[in-house]
């Protein structure tokens, strides 16, 4: 068996909730990617990340059905356990640094595969959502509090691989940034929370707390 670690990316304030990652230290036991894609399918986590030079931070990302240029959970929980200054994605360079119990990222939103970022009136509407059709990536959002930048989210990967609903997604928070143009402090899922910033010249941080599971 190829042994793996498992994280919880995005936890909560008390360390609580995240969403589960997949890491595989070393690459090179599965360096074809069609025994990349049929390992993050049997784990069966929302991505699976193979690590293939851990100094230099160049990854590899799966979800159970395709190969992703860059996703924004994987990126977060990586660069936290490899403690490295940047990620090295098929999107591009992704900066990474931590900041006491927060782990950042730096990415561009235009390296976010497409999402749809449908905006209701209140969290509660947001809370009451069933998992729509599949087809369709979708982000619910909603204000908690617009003043301070608090938003309530949910989302709907809309693919047939068991995943109906991603518990704390770091990209599309990053497009809902980038699209607002503000700091976002983001309740996503059943409890997992995501902190984002704009930077200049199109670039936007996206941090969280990460657990190692086992």
């Amino acid at each position: 068996m190829t042994d793996y670690d498992v994280l919880r990316v995005f936890c909560g304030p008390r360390g609580g909730y995240g969403n589960e990652l997949g890491v595989v230290r070393d690459g090179s036991v599965l360096p074809e990617r069609d025994d990349r894609q049929a390992f993050a399918a049997k784990l069966g986590f929302s991505e699976t990340v193979f690590v293939d030079d851990p100094e230099r931070g160049v990854i590899d990302i799966y979800t159970p059905t395709l190969r992703l240029p860059f996703a924004g959970h994987p990126c977060v929980g990586t660069a936290w356990l490899l403690d490295v200054p940047e990620l090295v994605t098929p999107a591009g360079v992704v900066g990474a640094r931590q900041d006491g119990e927060f782990c950042w990222i730096e990415a561009r939103a235009e390296w976010v595969p497409p999402r749809t970022l449908r905006q209701y009136a209140t969290a509660a509407e947001v809370d009451d959502l069933p998992v729509p059709p599949k087809g369709e990536w979708i982000y619910a959002w909603a204000w908690l509090d617009e003043a301070a930048g608090r938003v309530r989210a949910r989302a709907f990967p809309g693919r047939d691989d068991g995943i109906d609903e991603d518990e704390a997604t770091g990209a599309a928070a990053l497009l809902l940034t980038d699209r607002l143009g503000r700091a976002l402090n983001i309740t996503q899922g059943t409890g997992s929370q995501i902190l984002t910033a704009p930077q200049p010249e199109g670039w936007t941080e996206v941090g969280g707390r990460v657990h190692l599971e086992r």
